[in-house]
């Protein structure tokens, strides 16, 4: 123990004694150059020098150390000896203390009897101890000394506190301090501890910390906790000496309480503690943290670090320009210390973390227990990075489950990430290997959420950090890309995209993407499309940095296009267009403040048009990969960014194409010489027939068919090219946004082609389809396909023009859709087999379409349509959101069947078809259509007088068309660009002219109804949007609310988001009287809730309840009078009742009401009756009521505390009033299946029985154990009524055994159980409160649900052996049922009168 202090003292001075050792030896050589008075003996007649000398110590004069001619123990035993056997004992000891106060006062002298005794040769000096303690700390390990000694050194401290820097740089101040470490005994500790701590009073600051941090070395254990609560109370007086004590207090053995104390006072202190000082405090805080409040201190922990605050000079960095270099080295200086006090914090909570599994654990409930994005912190991202460093396998899986949860909960969001990476980045770097992996395991998430969150986490990592980083990123994304799941090659896709467009520093990385193309075969067109675009912009668009793939990248492009397989070729196309848009790409109207950009030089536009050329060869024997040509095209064309050379050789040469392959003129009179009769139809312009034009479609059809039949391939024939109306629809959309870059949105130039007919046949051939041949009847199909096609190619063209022709026209064209539609579904029943030509050419439909059955066909070309679909709405690329064709089956027959429109029927029981089924054969309509739903009405005089028309308007057909499409893109839409979707929204609320007000027939009722619903649906999916819970978003949200808000009351000033919301609340709100039918009751009372969900407005739940209720209360009847049914009309109910029974303020009492009130007035109704206060109760929907009423019954009582025993009076009072409501509404529902015993209502009663019982035993029972003393009679009246249902539950076993109905006795052996653990709780309960003798037990027998007897072999043989007793049960049982059945019937809520005497069965 000795030599363990002596070399942990030596620690502290080693430098010190080294350079005055040294001295001593240099003035030993250099000797001959002093007097002899210095190096000569101290040699007078004091006591102090005496009795040293005779002790074995001799002092010196000067630098040179005092010598010890003996062992250190021997000359304390010598002088102790000396002193206690002088002759002038005691008084001797103040003599020597006399004497060396005077010898002290030379502060040579004094220094060296401070410094370590030097050794002498001649010495009896042990050969184990090499190193030799001071003279005065020698003789503070004298008891009799020591107090004086002490007390001098005291005094001798001020005389040195206050003088600066001495020449010889020694501190004396600090070499007394280290007199007092380590000492063998301490005489007396109380009064050491209080001179200690008035010298910290006075002392400066410096001297205040040197014997703050020794206080452990200088005092003995029984003062650490006098002592720890005196630095306690400095710790709150003086903050800038934290660390001194905090260094002291983790040395010091402190007692639990006081340490709590101690670590609570420091918490305190946390947020005006320096950043510094950070590092200390934190590991004083976790080296104090134990199993028992490990949770408790991380969170106050969390809590009080505000590591915001640690990134302020960075933030003033840029205010600070003006400033001179001095000023400016400085805040660096201090912004590089901060980040290094940051990083050395974290280092110690990830030696706490690894070593301290508690603290661990503790940090995940922490962050866990924190439930909203407000209240999370930098810290917690940044903590869970270290655990998931520090940790092993299982806590990295730990933390990767927690930040899943978080991110999919919106706690932790992009935002927060942002501030971390932005704030706390050289930190983040030591952590970024930890930052790879869980952006590797986010990016694989099947939650889009998750997904972005970890997109994030990668785009953060290459903008922040080095080099080598940014390799391993990119490297991670080729990977992900590669991997050849769908979602995950999407997002990483997007991500480098992403850096490719805001970072110049991946054009370095270009390889690594290059090596992507090795792995097309597995990437769907749309991902190609993304991939050449990152290529071709790091090839073109870089400099010469990656300029070296671009040849790589037109071989890969020749390759491609020069392939006979559809796949290949198709890639080839994409790849071109890509390319060319990246050659052609206008630099100075992306980005026109640059000086640097000039136009596109002469060798980039030979190269660009040499490519279109290249293509346009290849494609020119394939209408479909000419389509798929010109789609591409469309789509960077409608981009706007294309260089105005290329743009124009694109419009003159698509211009020419069109009018040559697709327009002549009309000629009155036709020779018929095709399958069909060509007739000429949809003509807008009759009056300008005579010179006019038409499409020639069936012509160029027949033809077509006529070289290929129709197997859709179009031979070679030499170098004459094949033209097929299948690129007709493509064609257009070409020419069109051609003609509207080039003349700013006006389309006058080819305004002819809106009103021009289409040769077509004649369409009275539909009603005697079934009479054709096969081939005439695929041609009359494939016919209107592609009238079709052209009419919605048409409508996206002209929808946004202003004139007020071109608007009737429009609306003309939509007519035009509907009508054909309806042909088709008719063609289509009629054409078993038959295969539709293609509409979007990106990729291969390989599935037949369905075959026409009045059973649900399978699903066609779907997949394939689907990467259309994200084609068209990831770059905004067609303005055109693809959803409608990737919606599933049963989705598309749902919306079918709810209006007329999708299906058709005959008499004879025909076949139908549904066009849901074929959304992949049909061209997309852009969002800009729905910019239609601003013309309402154009009446004659609005329009042309040569427009022959008396009113055009969007009919409800029309309207139903519309909407429907709408709704299938908001739904597909749900994270795409959230400016189209408050698009949607404002063109969807703008004007209210577009329904016609008076209901001509059913068949338009039905449709208005559904586009009731549809209306509701599209807002509801809108703004259940989770993206609005993003910041970002959250401007967006106000303008899409203030859309419906305005309608209620137009602000004159702008309002809060609240108000806002309150407003819009209330102006949907007045729609419930006017929902057409029970579906759009349902949507619009999920639309409230959720517009609730986003505000805090308190009485929404109070009125969201009494808008289900008035729903519930309401009859539903169709337009043709007779109410709906049905199983859609039961679901529909079942949400409404749920919504109801959640949102009301007393679920009990408004069970209490259905059951007791609505099931009596069902009963006493007719067959087909329903109950008068809830008309949608009926004995059909009985069972919707039964189930929602059982299972909501269950979850109340589920959110009702367990009695404790800490619980208020009025507390148990309150819970047990809940429990006897609770419990009678559950014996009037029991009692129901007497009345309403079918199979489904006995598996509810059964299921959801046993779960009451079992939250019963769990929840009620501890509370009846706290309440029958006090509450007898109400816990008594309680169990009975339960009795009487738990018997019921007993008599609904027997039943189901007897039925021997396996649905229903898979519930028993359960339910039993617990019935018989009920009966032996209720006894320990009446045990615990001493009532033991009121319970007794009898066996029950088994009755059916009318009570009868159920008389098993056992049974009948006992004729007369039942004890007493038990025939008195039972005769008490039969009089209990029939005062049940009759209380059934009058009054369910009665409870049984008296029974029993705490009888449980």
């Amino acid at each position: 123990m000795l030599a363990k202090r002596r070399l942990s003292k030596s620690m502290d001075d080693d430098v010190v004694n080294a350079k005055d050792q040294s001295r001593a030896k240099k003035s030993k050589i250099g000797g001959g150059k002093r007097t002899s008075v210095e190096e000569g003996e101290v040699d007078d007649d004091t006591v102090f020098v005496q009795l040293l000398k005779i002790a074995g110590v001799i002092l010196k004069y000067g630098n040179q150390p005092n010598k010890l001619t003996i062992d250190q123990a021997l000359f304390q035993k010598k002088l102790y000896q000396a002193l206690r056997k002088h002759s002038r004992y005691p008084g001797v000891v103040q003599e020597f203390i006399s004497g060396m106060e005077l010898y002290v006062e030379d502060r040579d002298k004094f220094r060296s009897c401070l410094f370590p005794c030097g050794q002498s040769q001649e010495g009896e000096l042990s050969n184990t101890i090499n190193y030799q303690e001071s003279l005065i700390k020698l003789l503070l390990g004298i008891e009799i000394l020591q107090p004086p000694v002490m007390n001098m050194l005291f005094e001798k401290i001020p005389e040195f506190m206050y003088e600066g820097v001495p020449e010889d740089g020694i501190n004396i101040p600090r070499l007394i301090i280290n007199q007092f470490k380590w000492l063998d005994r301490i005489v007396d500790s109380k009064d050491l501890t209080s001179k200690v701590m008035q010298l910290i009073s006075v002392a400066p600051l410096e001297i205040q910390r040197d014997i703050i941090t020794s206080l452990p070395e200088i005092l003995e254990d029984p003062q650490h906790n006098e002592i720890a609560k005196e630095l306690n109370s400095l710790l709150q007086q003086k903050t800038y000496l934290t660390v001194p004590i905090l260094d002291a207090l983790s040395s010091l053995n402190l007692c639990t309480e006081l340490l709590v104390e101690v670590r609570h006072s420091v918490m305190s202190t946390l947020s005006a503690v320096k950043i510094d000082d950070l590092p200390v405090v934190v590991k004083f805080i976790l080296h104090a943290v134990t199993a028992v409040d490990a949770t408790e201190v991380i969170k106050e922990l969390r809590k009080n670090l505000e590591l915001e605050s640690c990134v302020l000079p960075c933030q003033l960095q840029p205010n600070q320009d003006k400033q001179n270099k001095s000023v400016m080295g400085t805040s660096v200086n201090r912004e590089n210390s901060s980040h290094d006090c940051v990083a050395i914090m974290f280092d110690v909570i990830k030696g706490a973390v690894r070593f301290q599994k508690v603290t661990a654990e503790a940090w995940i409930k922490a962050i866990e227990s924190v439930d909203s994005a407000a209240e999370h912190k930098v810290i917690d991202l940044l903590v869970l990075l270290i655990l998931h460093t520090a940790g092993t396998s299982n806590s990295k899986k730990q933390v990767e489950k927690l930040l899943r949860s978080k991110i999919r909960f919106g706690h932790i969001r992009d935002q927060l990430l942002q501030a971390v990476f932005r704030s706390h980045a050289l930190v983040i770097r030591e952590y970024f290997s930890s930052v790879l992996s869980l952006a590797q395991t986010l990016l694989r998430s099947p939650d889009m959420s998750v997904v972005f969150f970890g997109s994030q986490m990668y785009k953060h990592a290459f903008m922040m950090f080095d080099s080598y980083c940014q390799q391993e990123v990119v490297g991670a994304l080729v990977t992900h890309v590669c991997s050849g799941f769908t979602a995950e090659v999407d997002i990483s896709l997007d991500v480098l995209t992403d850096l490719v467009s805001q970072s110049s520093s991946m054009a370095a990385y270009a390889v690594f993407v290059k090596g992507i193309l090795d792995y097309m075969e597995n990437l769907s067109p749309q991902h190609i499309r993304k991939l050449f675009f990152i290529l071709s912009t790091l090839a073109f668009n870089r400099g010469q940095e990656s300029s070296h793939i671009q040849d790589d990248l037109h071989i890969v492009i020749r390759k491609q296009l020069s392939s006979t397989v559809s796949k290949y070729k198709r890639i080839g196309i994409i790849g071109a267009v890509m390319i060319v848009g990246s050659m052609a790409c206008n630099r100075i109207k992306i980005d026109p403040c640059s000086s640097d950009l000039s136009a596109m030089s002469k060798e980039s536009f030979r190269q660009a048009t040499a490519l279109i050329e290249l293509v346009r060869t290849c494609i020119e024997h394939s209408p479909e990969a000419a389509s798929l040509y010109c789609d591409e095209m469309a789509n960077l064309v409608q981009k706007g960014d294309l260089d105005p050379q290329v743009q124009e050789l694109i419009g003159r040469s698509v211009l020419d194409n069109f009018q040559e392959d697709f327009v002549i003129d009309l000629i009155p009179e036709i020779d018929n010489k095709y399958l069909l009769p060509l007739k000429c139809m949809y003509n807008l312009d009759e009056e300008e027939s005579e010179g006019g034009i038409v499409i020639n479609l069936l012509p160029l059809l027949s033809n077509s068919l006529s070289i290929t039949g129709f197997d859709g391939k179009c031979a070679k024939q030499g170098t004459k090219k094949c033209v097929s109306p299948v690129s007709l629809a493509s064609f257009f959309r070409l020419l069109r946004l051609c003609e509207e870059v080039q003349h700013n949105g006006n389309l006058e130039e080819i305004d002819a082609l809106l009103g021009c007919p289409l040769y077509l046949t004649n369409l009275e051939l539909v009603e005697k389809v079934e009479s054709l041949s096969k081939q005439e009847r695929e041609l009359l199909c494939s016919l209107l396909f592609h009238a079709l096609n052209w009419f919605r190619e048409i409508v996206n063209g002209f929808c946004k023009q202003q004139d007020t022709e071109m608007k009737g026209k429009v609306l003309l064209r939509l007519q035009n859709i509907t009508q054909l539609q309806g042909l088709l579904e008719k063609c289509l029943a009629a054409t078993p087999g038959y295969v539709p030509p293609l509409a979007n050419f990106d990729s291969e439909i390989t599935e037949m379409p369905p075959t026409v059955a009045p059973v649900a066909a399978a699903k066609k070309g779907n997949k394939d349509l689907k990467n259309k679909k994200k084609q068209k709405s990831e770059g905004s690329k067609n303005s055109s959101v693809d959803s409608s064709q990737t919606e599933d089956h049963a989705e598309g027959s749902q919306m079918q069947t709810e209006n007329t429109q999708g299906k058709e029927t005959n008499e004879e029981g025909k076949v139908f078809v549904n066009l849901a089924n074929y959304r992949a054969y049909f061209r997309e309509l852009d969002v800009d259509v729905f910019f239609v739903l601003h013309s309402g009405l154009v009446t004659k005089s609005q329009l042309d007088t040569e427009l022959d028309t008396e009113v055009v308007q969007l009919g409800s057909a029309e309207l139903v068309f519309l909407l429907e499409d709408l709704s299938r893109k908001l739904d597909y839409m749900l994270l795409a660009n959230a400016t189209k979707k408050v698009l949607f929204l404002k063109v969807l609320m703008a004007e209210n002219n577009g329904v016609v007000d008076v209901l001509r027939d059913v068949k338009e009722q039905q449709r208005l109804a559904a586009c009731y619903q549809l209306l509701l649906q599209i807002l509801n999916t809108f703004f259940a949007w989770s993206g609005f819970a993003q910041n970002e978003n959250r401007k967006l949200l106000k303008s899409a609310i203030g859309v419906l808000a305005n309608r209620l009351k137009a602000g004159d000033g702008e309002l809060g988001m609240e108000e806002l919301f309150r407003q819009t609340f209330r102006y949907l709100q007045n729609f419930q009287s006017t929902v057409p039918t029970c579906a759009s009751a349902v949507t619009l009372t999920q639309l409230l809730i959720v517009i609730s969900s986003r505000s805090s407005v308190s009485q929404c739940k109070e009125k969201i309840a009494s808008i289900a209720r008035g729903f519930l209360c309401q009859s539903w009847v169709l337009p043709t009078g007779e109410k709906e049914k049905g199983n859609k009309y039961n679901e529909a109910l079942e949400i409404l009742l749920c919504i109801y029974l959640k949102h009301t303020d007393d679920v009990f009492k408004s069970v209490e009401e259905i059951a007791g009130v609505g099931v009596p007035e069902l009963l006493n109704s007719t067959k087909d009756g329903n109950s008068l206060t809830f008309p949608t109760l009926t004995r059909q929907t009985f069972l919707v009521f039964y189930r929602v009423m059982m299972r909501e019954l269950d979850a109340s009582v589920k959110e009702i505390p367990a009695g404790t025993q800490s619980d208020s009076p009025e507390v148990q009072v309150e819970k047990l009033l809940r429990w006897n409501l609770a419990v009678r509404d559950f014996h009037i529902l029991v009692n129901l299946v007497k009345v309403f015993d079918s199979r489904p209502v006995l598996g509810v009663c059964l299921k959801h029985g046993r779960l009451f019982v079992e939250s019963f035993l769990k929840q009620g029972m501890p509370l009846l154990d706290f309440s029958f003393k006090k509450h007898q009679d109400d816990v008594q009246s309680l169990l009975k009524t339960l009795q009487l249902s738990t018997r019921q539950l007993h008599h609904m076993c027997g039943h189901s055994k007897i039925n021997q109905d396996t649905n229903l006795t898979n519930h028993v052996p359960w339910l039993k159980k617990l019935l018989e653990l009920f009966v032996y709780r209720v006894k320990a309960m009446l045990t615990i409160n001493k009532c033991q003798e009121a319970f007794w037990l009898g066996n029950l027998k088994n009755r059916d649900l009318q009570g009868e007897e159920i008389l098993t072999q056992k049974s009948e043989e006992e004729s007369g052996g039942d004890e007493e007793s038990q025939l008195s049960e039972d005769d008490e049982e039969e009089k209990m049922e029939e005062e049940e059945v009759d209380g059934c019937e009058s009054d369910t809520r009665k409870a049984t009168r008296d029974d029993e005497d705490s009888d449980s069965d």
